[in-house]
């Protein structure tokens, strides 16, 4: 079982930019797809975007496409989301994890999530 931490998470104004960080420990990290989920107070977790193990193929939601790139290290077990022109809609707390897919039930390892909060 891989374990995950995520950070870099904050406070932006729109417009801005951050870039989050999820360190995953285990040998068998190559392997996953690797995911990027969040979830806004009162709403469901939902899929931002994955990339595969290789890192040769990426995937995103609609609502961040174009703004959010995904790239991964597997030598260093590091998968990052660079989130630019933010908007106040991308406030949520972010979750990696490993599995595959577009569903949250597609994954079965979590990190414990990081907040980042958009100001208008």
């Amino acid at each position: 079982q891989v374990q995950l931490v995520e950070s870099g998470g904050g406070l932006v104004q729109a417009g801005g930019s951050l870039r989050l960080t999820c360190v995953a420990s285990g040998r068998t990290f190559g392997m996953y797809t690797m995911g990027w989920f969040r979830q806004a107070p009162g709403k469901e977790r939902e899929f931002v975007g994955y990339i595969t193990w290789s890192g040769s193929s990426t995937a995103y939601a609609d609502s961040v496409k174009g703004r959010f790139t995904i790239s991964r290290d597997n030598a260093k077990n590091t998968v990052i989301l660079q989130m630019n022109s933010l908007k106040p809609e991308d406030t949520a707390v972010y979750f990696c994890a490993a599995g595959r897919g577009i569903s949250a039930r597609g994954y079965d390892a979590w990190g414990q999530g990081t907040q980042v909060t958009v100001s208008s």
